[in-house]
């Protein structure tokens, strides 16, 4: 009987699948363009370029430099369409410029508008004549006219639509944008989007939009409703419409595979983060990597990486889609990497693991109402690219600290179990929140099943505070900024400087009320948006900050916020001069054979030299922003606050070639071809982590 349900359970997959398999007539890939997001649809950061190899890549030079006009951070990675390369400013306006010449041929956009968030690129379809550039700014879905850069006045309305239209009527309002590039699949585009992580978020709902007209295609709840699979997983029968839990959202992007239709879509933690008191259950499908039919958002399969995330564990990156080899044979895979380090390795169609994952006993919370999931699946190969908080000892704090002893005495009585649960203790996360892996996710050559994935090894403070009761008098705009601010400028409003989040005081003297109204409702950066907050409210906290006199009233913490307990604060566990506190290195590289599970090289990845002492090994620093593999055996990276763009050997790891960019570049690079020239280009927008700012995308070629 058994086999007889498993049959009938396999049989509608195996006539979907026999329904996508590719026709004869169908051609190999080509990985001689760059016409998609980092690289293609798989999402493997390939080329089969091979006019720049292993023997002449020294003698690369800067063969153009564009500037953007538009100084800030630049995470996104071009795409090239013939000879023109289309990308997005700091201040979210679409360009195009000449791939060959870094001549700006249009420009689109508010040329008022402030800079308010970051974009990682945009998405190009194309029907006979009808050629279409689709990107977002704010909540809007804009399509252009590629070649001449005017809105198409026949998608939504004037050539725009609000990502909110995919929405249930209680999200209206709420913070939603895209920063990573829809995923278009015939006349569709599958969206990734970026909501709030506390209280009050918009679900994290995945939705497909029509390319032609701009209306709703289909929507997948990431938090089910009342007969979806998955509603059973949450306690709370009402999460999927309460106004507190949320998120569950891909906001790092998908991996297609084209010749089955299959959208593979990692998705990340459920909100409010940190607390999932009033969320308990494993909470599908928050975490998990789904496998959908791309026409029509249907579940094909799933695997849940992280049960009940209460430590911000967002998928960070679209999975590599690649073959490996298994007893002689090949499988389609998807491999996913993850900010804890673990890489997870599934067969594509069926999602049947590839290497052992175990339900390993984890901690169990402490705060009270909190119920932390009791095992975790964790992968028994690859074995973790990055080192983990278990084992951590008081000898691996840094030999550069000033603070030594201080540091050892965290370690020594921190809570270093893996998957220990946030507490009121003073506890360290690690890897931090920023990976292991980020958003620049992993390279690959999609046919030898060897990955390649830079990490940070920056460890982060994860502890919680009461909310503690308020009952006297206060200015309704500190109360306000308590419930929205606090977590990243801290009480004081000096916030972490080194975490990125600057400090409030005398903001007057730098910003208008106008523009700080504007970044309270739009967000900027890492800083989500709170277009929720009332306007009496936003006007208070506005006044807080400018140091006037707002109403005073009284008000008690569950009504300001509605949980037991808050995070802390998002802030690295650094030395007394703002150095990770352990021993480095601090960022890697590594390649990892997923048909063995074994690693083939491990490298340090960026330095600060001033940091270390002299003579000593290179440090490694945070990086953001991921490489891109050649056919011929080279390996490009920039990512580095150090600002270098590098190329290595990918068999061996060894530096091949360095060059220092105008300004820090944390994004992927984008190779292409035009005119039978090879370029590699990479945006140089700094800022992120205090680094020099920056507002050039340079193109790096070989000399005629």
């Amino acid at each position: 009987m058994k086999t007889l349900r498993f049959i009938l359970f396999m049989l509608p997959l195996g006539l979907f699948f026999l329904a996508c398999q590719p026709s004869k007539e169908q051609v190999k890939k080509d990985y001689t363009t760059w016409s998609s997001y980092l690289g293609g649809p798989d999402r493997n950061h390939y080329s089969t370029l091979s006019q720049i190899n292993k023997e002449n890549v020294k003698n690369l030079k800067m063969a153009w430099s564009y500037s953007a006009k538009d100084s800030g951070q630049m995470q996104m990675n071009p795409i090239v369409i013939d000879t023109m390369m289309y990308g997005v400013t700091a201040a979210l306006r679409a360009v195009a410029i000449h791939a060959g010449t870094g001549k700006e041929l249009w420009r689109f956009g508010d040329s008022l508008r402030l800079n308010l968030s970051t974009s990682r690129g945009v998405s190009y379809w194309s029907k006979g004549e009808d050629k279409r550039i689709l990107y977002t700014a704010g909540p809007n879905l804009y399509a252009i006219n590629a070649l001449t850069g005017k809105p198409i006045s026949s998608f939504g309305e004037n050539g725009k639509i609000d990502l909110h239209s995919g929405m249930p009527d209680s999200a209206k309002n709420k913070f939603l944008i895209s920063n990573t590039p829809g995923t278009v699949y015939k006349d569709l585009i599958i969206m990734p989007v970026r909501v709030g992580e506390d209280v009050g978020s918009a679900p994290g709902n995945i939705m497909a939009f029509n390319i032609i007209t701009g209306t709703v295609e289909w929507v997948f709840h990431t938090i089910p409703h009342p007969d979806e699979e998955g509603y059973d997983t949450w306690e709370n029968k009402d999460a999927y419409q309460r106004d507190i839990v949320g998120a569950a959202n891909n906001w790092s992007g998908m991996s297609l595979d084209e010749e089955t239709g299959i959208v593979y879509i990692p998705t990340g933690s459920a909100s409010p983060d940190f607390y999932g008191g009033l969320r308990n259950g494993s909470n599908l499908f928050a975490n998990t990597l789904l496998a959908l039919n791309a026409e029509t958002g249907e579940r094909i399969w799933h695997f849940q990486l992280i049960h009940h995330d209460v430590w911000d564990r967002d998928l960070p990156a679209p999975p590599n889609l690649i073959t490996v080899e298994r007893d002689g044979k090949k499988i389609k895979a998807v491999a996913q990497v993850t900010k804890q380090g673990y890489v997870y390795v599934f067969n594509r169609a069926t999602g049947e693991p590839l290497f052992d994952i175990e339900e390993v006993p984890v901690p169990a919370s402490t705060l009270d109402g909190e119920e932390a999931w009791p095992t975790q699946p964790i992968p028994v190969k690859p074995k973790p690219f990055a080192r983990l908080a278990k084992d951590l000892t008081e000898a691996d704090v840094s030999p550069y600290a000033e603070n030594k002893e201080e540091l050892q005495e965290i370690i020594r009585n921190m809570d270093r179990r893996e998957f220990a649960p946030p507490s009121l203790a003073t506890n360290v996360l690690f890897p931090g929140l920023d990976g292991a892996a980020e958003w620049g996710g992993a390279g690959a050559d999609p046919e030898d099943g060897i990955i390649y994935v830079n990490s940070n090894e920056i460890p982060w403070y994860l502890q919680m505070v009461e909310n503690e009761m308020v009952t006297e008098e206060a200015p309704l705009g500190e109360l306000v900024y308590n419930r929205y601010c606090v977590i990243c400028h801290q009480k004081d409003r000096k916030g972490m400087a080194a975490s990125g989040y600057p400090s409030l005081i005398n903001i007057k003297d730098s910003k208008t009320k106008t523009e700080v109204s504007e970044l309270i409702a739009n967000g900027k950066g890492m800083m989500t948006g709170f277009p929720q907050i009332p306007e009496d409210e936003k006007e208070a906290l506005l006044q807080f900050l400018f140091d006037e006199k707002s109403e005073m009233v009284t008000q008690d913490a569950s009504e300001a916020y509605p949980l037991p307990y808050k995070f802390k604060g998002y802030t690295r566990f650094q030395d007394s001069k703002g150095y990770p506190a352990i021993s480095p290195p601090w960022g890697t590289l590594h390649a990892i054979d997923l048909n063995t599970g074994d690693f083939l090289w491990s490298i340090t990845l960026g330095d600060i030299p001033e940091a270390r002492a002299e003579g000593d090994p290179i440090t490694g620093t945070q990086n953001y922003g991921g490489p891109v593999i050649t056919e011929n055996g080279l390996l490009f990276i920039a990512a580095t606050i150090d600002g270098h763009l590098r190329a290595f050997d990918k068999q061996t790891g060894e530096l091949l070639w360095q060059y220092k960019l105008p300004a820090p570049a944390f994004a992927t690079p984008t190779m292409y071809e035009v005119n039978g020239k090879q370029y590699i280009a990479v945006a140089c927008g700094g800022e992120k982590l205090g680094t020099k700012p920056g507002d050039q995308i340079v193109a790096f070629a070989l000399e005629d």
